[in-house]
């Protein structure tokens, strides 16, 4: 048995789902998500949670059902609180800018980097090497996210670049360690 396809999930107060066959809309106080879901999944609504079934046993159908129950719980997370990454910038020289929606890097180039968010997902600068991503579609949060930590990585023999907060960098040891 799926132990997170099973699990019901609860919604808290503020938040509506309206289900009509497999599309599901969820609105809240930071916004509003829609999805369609895999047909075979059935989402049914019980007092204040929302329960996801799926019909055999076979391993596709198991798979889509702890997915259907992910996303679903996601959905109702993003638009009652939302989610956020947070990104630093190690290395001397290394910047960021607010220029009004985006955000310009400025690290270590020939060029500025610049970086334009998607609707429903915003950049704030913290300083002038803190990022912090935010919005209601967790997918759409950590994929800008890592569009910016691609702009530079971190560097694995320096440790200099674009890194997510609290994220640890394992270093290797250069030429001279390795003759020793």
């Amino acid at each position: 048995m799926s132990r997170i396809g099973n699990m019901p999930v609860d919604l808290p107060t503020g938040v509506d789902v309206d289900i009509q066959g497999s599309d599901v809309t969820v609105k809240g106080a930071q916004g509003v998500l829609t999805f369609t879901f895999h047909p075979e999944m059935t989402i049914e609504r019980n007092n204040g949670s929302v329960v996801v079934r799926r019909p055999s046993d076979e391993g596709h159908h198991r798979a889509l059902h702890g997915l259907t129950r992910s996303l679903l719980a996601n959905m109702v997370t993003g638009v009652s609180q939302g989610f956020g990454k947070s990104l630093e910038l190690v290395g001397v020289g290394y910047r960021v800018q607010q220029s009004g929606k985006g955000i310009t890097l400025s690290v270590m180039y020939s060029h500025p980097v610049e970086i334009q968010p998607p609707d429903g997902v915003t950049l704030e600068v913290e300083g002038n090497n803190r990022i912090h991503v935010r919005g209601i579609d967790k997918q759409k949060v950590g994929q800008l996210a890592a569009q910016i930590r691609k702009a530079r990585p971190p560097n694995v023999y320096t440790g200099k670049g674009i890194r997510y907060l609290g994220e640890q960098i394992r270093l290797k040891p250069g030429k001279s360690a390795r003759r020793a």
